[in-house]
């Protein structure tokens, strides 16, 4: 029996947290037959669900449109976790020493699902071409935090994830191919960091290291932004890898002493 099965499931709670997920940047405000089909679920729930967040504060009516958006309210969820998040507390005076030291941005990102999602930052003073704010995720298969991450599992975990992606191509330097991106991971292995050179975005390029607890396991990833304007990838694994691993192993050791 999986969890949707069990007697404990709550599939009013699930219906209202799809709801919520339903708004993004795509779908900023929706109708309610919008509602229903980006959630997954009937007009009848949708309109139930929306009722009760409404009544909550969580969505808001515009009195014209009547179209629902999102309230600030929402934010409170996310802070909440990052408050109680024990590593971002152990990250962020190793993360801002690294963006001291390399004069780039530097970030932690953690797991979720088949993406890592943005949860501590310390901007660098130079540009960056791409801003993704805290609560971003980003696929794991093609930037250097998720191959970071994904290279110290175990290759059948490994394989599952990538079974569970959607491989597209996001720029024509994107791998897809499941081999190419095994055959990269296990180059991860090899140096111990990721670097990833515009397969997300162009112009954008990282360098990564995981993170792990105590049981050896990864719990998430740092990694340096590198901008393609002002580093080669051969200058970027010669000063910032260094680097960035070494902020890696200090979080490690730091949350391991927990």
């Amino acid at each position: 029996m999986n969890d949707s099965e069990s007697s404990l499931f709550n599939q009013s709670l699930e219906k209202g947290l799809a709801v919520l997920r339903a708004f993004n940047a795509r779908r900023r405000t929706m109708n309610l037959a919008e509602v229903a089909e980006a959630a997954g679920i009937n007009k009848s729930s949708a309109q139930r669900m929306i009722y009760t967040l409404e009544a909550l504060g969580y969505v808001s009516k515009h009195p014209l449109s009547k179209r629902f958006q999102l309230t600030p309210e929402v934010m409170e969820i996310g802070y909440n976790y990052l408050a109680a998040d024990t590593l971002v507390d152990v990250a962020n005076p190793f993360l801002a020493e690294l963006a001291q030291t390399t004069g780039e941005t530097t970030n932690l990102t953690e797991p979720v699902r088949t993406d890592m999602l943005y949860v501590a930052r310390f901007v660098g003073p130079k540009f960056i071409p791409i801003h993704l704010p805290i609560g971003s995720r980003i696929p794991m298969y093609c930037t250097a935090s998720g191959r970071a991450y994904l290279s110290a599992l175990e290759e059948d975990e490994v394989k599952a994830l990538l079974a569970r992606s959607e491989l597209i191509r996001h720029t024509h330097l994107t791998r897809t191919s499941p081999e190419q991106i095994l055959e990269a991971i296990a180059e991860v292995r090899r140096k111990g960091y990721a670097i990833n050179s515009e397969e997300l975005f162009l112009g954008d390029m990282a360098v990564a290291a995981p993170v792990r607890n105590s049981q050896g396991r990864p719990v998430a990833s740092v990694h340096v932004v590198a901008p393609t304007s002002r580093w080669s990838v051969e200058d970027a694994e010669r000063r910032l890898a260094p680097a960035a691993l070494e902020c890696a192993r200090a979080i490690s050791t730091s949350i391991r002493a927990l």
